[in-house]
């Protein structure tokens, strides 16, 4: 593995994982306000060890972040490869639920990640249009899904989902509206010798 351009020992590399790891799940339950002592005592290393990959509260944030996206995009061709387009797509968007909830945990530590630069929600929604494309076109050649819908339409639905539920209380809405989101996207067949829409 290769970090700033140096190489990573597999030690150091285990450590980084660990600590990106431990730093999601204590994000997701408490924040931005959990100390990195915890995070790193949690780890299994020293607070030394965790400065030496992560100088800074948001330099650790950023890490979280980016793996977070990398996982939920990477996962769309796992779960195409254990259900049919369809399915996957919905899985897929309770799974962004769920990226969006780690997120919201994290949004003011991101926000200083965002402000130099570091993270871009155009890269963002450039990577998750890409996992949303894939599953779009598995879907379209199985003739489940439709062909005519622009990934990046789809990924503004969902943000736009999150952003009228944003809070824990509202994710059963969120899942009804999810639903609704899917239900646009189901190929509707037309009835032989019917004209026009079905």
């Amino acid at each position: 593995m290769s970090v700033d351009g140096r190489t990573v020992r597999a030690d150091a590399q285990r450590n980084r994982q660990r600590l990106v790891e431990v730093g999601r799940r204590a994000f997701a339950a408490e924040g931005g306000k959990v100390a990195l002592e915890t995070i790193a005592r949690e780890a299994g290393v020293g607070i030394g060890t965790l400065y030496r990959h992560f100088p800074t509260r948001e330099a650790l944030v950023e890490a979280v972040y980016r793996a977070e996206r990398s996982h939920l995009c990477e996962s769309a061709a796992e779960l195409l490869a254990e259900h049919p387009p369809d399915r996957a797509l919905r899985i897929w968007m309770d799974r962004f639920a769920d990226y969006i909830a780690v997120k919201r945990e994290m949004a003011d530590a991101l926000r200083a990640a965002i402000s130099s630069g570091a993270i871009t929600s155009s890269q963002a929604r450039e990577e998750l249009s890409a996992a949303v494309q894939t599953l779009l076109d598995a879907g379209g050649a199985a003739g489940t899904l439709r062909d005519d819908v622009r990934a990046e339409d789809v990924v503004a639905g969902l943000v736009g989902i999150f952003l009228a539920c944003n809070q824990p209380d509202q994710r059963v809405q969120a899942g009804r509206l999810l639903d609704l989101l899917m239900d646009s996207l189901i190929r509707r067949h037309r009835l032989r010798g019917a004209k026009g829409p079905v």
